[in-house]
């Protein structure tokens, strides 16, 4: 119930701001904010992309630049999205400083809580937290004739 009453109060607000601004700046200053800020939305999103690489993520990630570039997508979605206050919290989150201070309030918060078996302390694993393993290869095994539903790849050789 909370969650509709935020959407629909955060809606409201959007609404509010479309109006009062297109009245102080005209129709088409707005459509231009509105569209400038998801072309800029866009570029934060594509920008983000570029140089991240599928890796294991490590524990201290989750502090660091894991964390950032999180954020940063946060921030491209928040500017796509058409409105006032979803701009403003887009570009309030382009700010380093203010990552900065999201980031440490949700170590803050969260520091010491077990996830699946690992202790994360403020942020950043400890020796212990390694666990070693073993991947095994198991063949696929047929039991029976192909359900029909999926595609038998043996027959295509």
């Amino acid at each position: 119930m909370r969650v509709i009453l935020g959407l629909l109060v955060w809606s409201l607000v959007e609404i509010g701001l479309f109006v009062a601004v297109g009245g102080a700046i005209g129709v088409w200053a707005t459509w231009g904010v509105v569209l400038g800020s998801a072309v800029l939305g866009v570029a934060v999103l594509r920008r983000a992309g570029e140089g991240q690489q599928m890796r294991a993520v490590q524990v201290q990630d989750l502090a660091g630049p894991l964390a950032q570039g999180v954020l940063r997508g946060l921030a491209g979605v928040l500017l796509i999205l058409p409105g006032f206050l979803t701009d403003a919290l887009g570009l309030a989150l382009l700010v380093p400083a203010v990552r900065g201070v999201i980031i440490a309030r949700i170590v803050a918060r969260f520091g010491g809580v077990q996830f699946r078996g690992a202790q994360f302390r403020g942020g950043f694993a400890t020796s212990e937290d390694v666990i070693d393993g073993e991947a095994v290869e198991v063949p696929q095994q047929r039991v029976g004739p192909p359900s029909g539903w999926t595609k038998d790849h043996e027959a295509d050789r």
